[in-house]
């Protein structure tokens, strides 16, 4: 019975361990999913504040609305975007994928914004076509 609560301890130990190891990682997922939620949950205040400080009023030819910008590659929540076009398209949109690259030898970063019609983005993106970019939100966590 000794041996086995030594053997508890001594894989708690290495758990912890191994967590604060990872600290910068377990940070990173945690702010992920904190963007992911706060995203969800004021996704449309957000959008209303976005439209107020753009003088934006969409109407029924064109809507607005504020998605997750997920990292293609870590599928990591970066960030979150107000994404406008036709109200039929804008509701299609689940999230923005943010693709990274290089130019002209690292001399140019570039990076790409695409509506896309998924959280998961797998090998192959599912953007929405004719919606576009209208803003972007730094979330502080």
């Amino acid at each position: 019975m000794r041996n086995r609560w030594m053997v508890v301890a001594l894989g708690l130990l290495l758990g912890l361990g191994g967590l604060l190891s990872h600290a910068q990682l377990v940070e990173k997922l945690l702010k992920a999913g904190g963007i992911a939620f706060v995203v969800d949950r004021l996704g449309p205040e957000m959008d209303r504040a976005v439209n107020r400080l753009t003088n934006t009023k969409p109407n029924r030819s064109f809507a607005t609305k504020v998605v997750p910008i997920i990292s293609v590659g870590t599928g990591a929540s970066v960030g979150a975007a107000q994404v406008m076009g036709k109200p039929d398209l804008v509701k299609r949109v689940q999230a923005v994928a943010q693709i990274e690259s290089n130019f002209a030898g690292r001399q140019v970063r570039i990076r790409a914004l695409v509506p896309i019609s998924t959280r998961n983005p797998g090998k192959r993106l599912e953007r929405v076509e004719g919606v576009g970019l209208s803003g972007l939100l730094d979330i502080r966590l």
